[in-house]
């Protein structure tokens, strides 16, 4: 598609206040395309990866126009990439869940060949957390972690990154029953049912415990003595707590693992809707019994 084919409006879809997914998400088919800044690429949008809090800021396209500055990407390019660099912090663009974006170039990625874009579009913002927090604990190769919510978006990519890139001894995970062998297949050495089991009162101990569901503190109960803690959920005293910055680096970084199979995306079994049916993806989402992630694709 040349530059010269962007149509001045497209759809998208907005919100103006907060509230439930299903309230406050209105189709609107006459937003104006995105004007591209000169640090910036126009993205012809063709899968949003959707996470909790924050909509809109995962996706995978193909690159239509570029900025002024713009030297990464070409036109033709498919890229992916979580499009706010301080999401949580700092979110200057919604802008995923439309037929156009407009991004900084800095954020995005080549897409990984082996991947397809509803695939590539669940990623980024997952990953980048899952990688950002195990480097922020100075994970390295032979230490062991526990993953607090293993079956989750990003559970399933810290248990893979763990084993695949840092090199862990033992990676440990906690899901619900009948999610204990998607764990062991994505590289879980120790399924555990947290339905079943109390973790804290393991006999072992572990270097790193990654909360992702927000039992930091029953978590620290499974540390070494001088093990690190890291939640995406809330602040608690002693943990490492961060919002991910977004950044095209760890996406480079890990796109050999990606390509060789060895860090595989996962989309839920029933976490794929088209663009028409966003609301339902989010309350899908919503109900938090979502294996890895939800994605919105294809987009039109």
């Amino acid at each position: 598609m040349a530059a010269a084919s962007v149509p001045s409006v497209n759809k998208a879809w907005i919100y103006s206040e907060y509230g439930k997914s299903a309230d406050v998400l209105k189709l609107d088919s006459n937003v104006k395309v995105p004007q591209v800044k000169e640090d910036q690429v126009l993205i012809k949008v063709v899968a949003a990866g959707l996470n909790p809090t924050v909509p809109g800021y995962d996706v995978a396209g193909v690159v239509v126009k570029l900025g002024s500055h713009a030297k990464k990407f070409k036109v033709g390019d498919e890229v992916y990439g979580n499009i706010n660099e301080n999401p949580i912090q700092n979110p200057k663009q919604f802008g995923s869940l439309a037929e156009f974006t407009a991004a900084e170039e800095k954020l995005l990625a080549l897409k990984p060949t082996n991947l397809s874009f509803a695939e590539a579009a669940s990623l980024p913002l997952a990953i980048e957390t899952a990688y950002e927090g195990l480097e922020r604990a100075q994970f390295s190769n032979g230490q062991s972690v526990l993953v607090l919510g293993g079956a989750g978006g990003v559970g399933t990519l810290i248990i893979q990154i763990a084993k695949h890139v840092f090199g862990a001894s033992k990676v440990a995970a906690t899901s619900s029953t009948s999610k204990l062998d998607l764990l062991k297949s994505l590289g879980a050495d120790l399924a555990i049912d947290y339905t079943k089991e109390n973790y804290e009162n393991l006999p072992e101990k572990f270097d790193v415990v990654f909360d992702a569901v927000g039992e930091a503190e029953r978590g620290s109960k499974a540390l070494k003595e001088g093990g690190k803690l890291v939640t995406i959920v809330a602040p608690v005293p002693s943990a490492i707590f961060f919002a991910v910055t977004s950044t095209a680096t760890t996406l480079e970084k890990l796109k050999p693992y990606l390509e060789s199979g060895k860090v595989k995306p996962l989309i839920d079994p029933k976490g794929q809707f088209p663009f028409s049916k966003t609301v339902e993806a989010f309350s899908y989402l919503e109900t938090s019994r979502a294996t890895g992630k939800v994605v919105v694709h294809p987009i039109p």
